[in-house]
């Protein structure tokens, strides 16, 4: 469940949510490199100002909805969990290593969308109309 974060001089609720395909989309998700990606989130949250709110694995891409804070822009975030999730990945699950030829766990692309908290688009365009 997302949060008000309280800050100095602002609060926010800035949710996204991300969809990184893996590297030449080939399918390297089974359950025990789904449980370890799972496990480096739970450790990211505890360095970072990142709170994993959902994690989704499919066969060939990764669907995250994160709450996240100002101070981060979309792209520093998508490199932090990109680099760290690789890394750990392939440390504790060399066999997924070994599949993907490159050394890359992640494709270079990404999708991001901010998530509402409290309203759509449209909501929130006819509050601003007033």
């Amino acid at each position: 469940m997302s949060e008000y974060i309280h800050k100095i001089h602002n609060v926010t609720v800035l949710l996204y949510h991300l969809v990184f395909p893996e590297k030449y989309r080939k399918a390297v998700f089974d359950e025990e490199v789904e449980v370890e990606l799972k496990d480096v989130c739970l450790e990211i949250e505890k360095r970072y100002e990142v709170k994993f709110l959902e994690i989704g694995v499919d066969k060939d891409h990764v669907h995250f909805l994160v709450q996240s804070v100002p101070t981060y822009s979309v792209t520093r975030l998508v490199k932090r969990i990109k680099s760290l999730t690789a890394r750990e990945v392939f440390r504790r699950c060399p066999q997924v290593k070994k599949k993907l030829w490159g050394g890359e766990f992640w494709s270079d692309d990404y999708f991001a969308i901010t998530v509402g908290k409290h309203g759509d688009e449209n909501m929130i365009g006819k509050y601003v109309k007033g």
